[in-house]
């Protein structure tokens, strides 16, 4: 099992930054890809970011440009620093990290953290 703790999240003016931080640990060897998803109120959880092990990264078009995720893979923990912020970014945040050495991939995710951004 995997287990990841998510941090950083708060309360924000809009044009200003906070970063948040995703530690995993448990059964963290076949983990390959970690990322974010957020989820607005009635709306649809989407993709934010995502990084490989390789340091490969995938980002929502509506954060290109403001948002930068990267990992430690010595501290088995991801990042995302979000810059630039609007209102339109608040969201529960969740972190969550894929195993595909299995014939179908697993996903573990965080409780989430609440990103509010004031306008």
């Amino acid at each position: 099992q995997v287990r990841l703790v998510e941090s950083g999240g708060g309360l924000v003016q809009a044009g200003g930054s906070l970063r948040l931080s995703c530690a995993a640990s448990g059964f963290i060897c076949n983990i390959n890809v970690m990322g974010w998803y957020r989820q607005a109120p009635g709306k649809q959880r989407e993709l934010v970011a995502a990084i490989t092990s390789g340091g490969n990264t995938n980002y929502a078009d509506s954060v290109k440009g403001r948002f930068t995720i990267s990992r430690d893979n010595v501290k088995n923990t991801a990042y995302l620093q979000m810059n630039s912020l609007n209102p339109e970014d608040t969201a529960v945040y969740y972190c969550y990290a894929a195993d595909s050495s299995g014939r179908s991939e697993t996903r573990f995710w965080g409780r989430g953290t609440q990103v509010t951004v004031s306008s």
